[in-house]
């Protein structure tokens, strides 16, 4: 006698709503800065990440760079996932699925057709509770890659001082870092080279400019190597 199979599970009918939600970050004023919009009149939320549901036959990163040139007025310098989010948070479109999406930027002005407006990580309004998640989320990814990849590259102009990567590598980081000891990691690391350009600071001496420019090595390429030495 053949055994009875459980009757099949019919899949659920209701369409589910799916968005792109985007953290973009950039320094802004010594301090790492997350780009937010201002919610439509009669929203529930004031500030928000911006999002929006991905066009047909549109990939998540196109969608994600669509998403931020409408704020920025440029695309952004690096896009990346940084996870799925179908949890019962709340999001401020109640869309089922967030699909959240890290963008970097170096300091720009923002498109006069925008309605947002740069938030201090350290000092973020209200968001909906997705939203605070995918920020979370976010900031976590960035600081696990930044040993690994020259992220911190994509937050400067082509030219910069070392006290300016430097800069940029402490608001990744959200630490210090001794001066000395980042300099012979970054030397180690063979990713910037000198220019024959030199910026004044201040009373100081001037100051060299380089620029990204990785060297190939043997072995598998690194970025800076923060576990090998302390802040100061």
């Amino acid at each position: 006698m053949r055994e009875r199979l459980p009757p099949l599970v019919k899949p659920a009918t209701r369409k589910i709503t799916l968005a792109v939600d985007v953290v973009v970050l950039s320094p802004r004023s010594d301090a790492l800065a997350v780009l937010l919009a201002r919610s439509a009149p009669g929203g529930r939320e004031r500030w928000s990440l911006p999002w929006d549901a991905p066009m047909p036959g549109e990939a998540f990163e196109d969608a994600a760079s669509r998403i931020t040139e409408a704020s920025l007025g440029s695309a952004p310098a690096l896009l990346e996932q940084v996870g799925a989010f179908a949890d019962a948070r709340r999001h401020p479109g109640d869309a089922d699925v967030s699909v959240g999406v890290v963008a970097l930027t170096p300091p720009a002005e923002l498109s006069s057709l925008a309605s947002a407006e740069w938030f201090s990580l350290s000092a973020l309004p209200p968001l909906a509770p997705r939203h605070r998640a995918i920020v979370d989320r976010a900031i976590t990814v960035a600081r696990q890659r930044v040993d690994q990849s020259p992220l911190a590259f994509r937050l400067l102009p082509p030219t910069f001082t070392l006290s300016d990567l430097q800069g940029i590598y402490e608001l990744l980081l959200g630490r210090r870092l001794h001066k000395a000891s980042f300099r012979r990691a970054l030397q180690a690391s063979y990713l910037v080279e000198p220019t024959d350009e030199w910026r004044s600071e201040g009373r100081g001496r001037p100051a060299q400019l380089f620029r990204y420019a990785p060297r190939k090595r043997r072995g598998a390429r690194r970025g800076v190597r923060f576990d090998l030495f302390t802040e100061g």
